[in-house]
């Protein structure tokens, strides 16, 4: 079975992880232009601003797409539905779909974040909203 591999973390991504730590879903905003952008990068690419702010997000959004990734090595029943998740905010966030059997999926439906350990990893993953604990 594949090995867990940590998040590389660095200046520009630094604030996301510890925020996932703290249960906090962040983003960056640039200071300048207020515009929100995911995945973070030095520069903002709207108006050129290298100064940020962070701004805590609802965790609520909808299924803009997703695919069941398997693995060869992995047994069927640990298949995950990799969900590309459009934020209530309007950034976008590649995230695991939980709660959910993947036939019953459907592009559009709302969801909400939860914190979550996978492989040893604290990561934010989704399932569908009102899922509960």
């Amino acid at each position: 079975m594949p090995h867990a591999v940590s998040p590389t973390v660095d200046h520009d991504d630094e604030f996301f992880w510890n925020g996932v730590a703290e249960g906090r879903l962040l983003v960056r905003r640039c200071a300048q232009c207020q515009r929100l952008q995911h995945p973070p990068s030095p520069m903002c690419p709207w108006c050129g601003s290298l100064e940020w702010d962070v701004q805590q997000l609802s965790g609520r959004g909808t299924l803009h797409s997703w695919i069941v990734s398997q693995h060869p090595s992995v047994p069927d029943d640990m298949a995950r539905i990799v969900a590309l998740v459009e934020l209530d905010e309007g950034v976008r966030l590649v995230s695991n779909l939980v709660g959910i059997d993947a036939a019953e999926v459907e592009n559009g439906m709302p969801l909400e974040v939860l914190f979550a350990e996978v492989d040893g990893v604290a990561l934010p993953q989704f399932r569908p909203a009102g899922g509960g604990a």
